[in-house]
């Protein structure tokens, strides 16, 4: 980075920090929420709720589901929950082509 990259960077720093400081913390929120051991308590928590009659047995599949959904990650075809690219963003490096499913649309 040059001299003139130092001079205009360094008030976007504080951003740029945040920004990584946001990526870092989703990371962490992902790592924690794939934990095998973290799953199990969780699972485990819902039968033990179920047992104790603090949740129906609606209510006790639906979270059931809900952590093995999580675990298997979104079905395929379905878009990721949370915000996406930016509008008018392509992940295929902005070649203009489309990829192997461009025909099937």
């Amino acid at each position: 980075m040059g001299l003139l990259g130092l001079l205009f960077g360094w008030p976007l720093a504080p951003i740029k920090g945040v920004i990584r400081l946001g990526e870092l913390i989703q990371e962490q929120v992902e790592r924690q929420m794939s934990d095998p051991a973290a799953v199990r308590r969780e699972l485990e928590e819902i039968e033990r709720d179920a047992a104790e009659g603090l949740i129906s047995e609606e209510e006790q599949e639906e979270r059931m589901r809900e952590v093995l959904a999580r675990m298997i990650g979104p079905p395929a075809g379905t878009a990721p929950a949370g915000p996406g690219p930016a509008e008018g963003a392509s992940d295929d490096g902005g070649s203009g082509e489309g990829g192997p499913d461009e025909g099937r649309r």
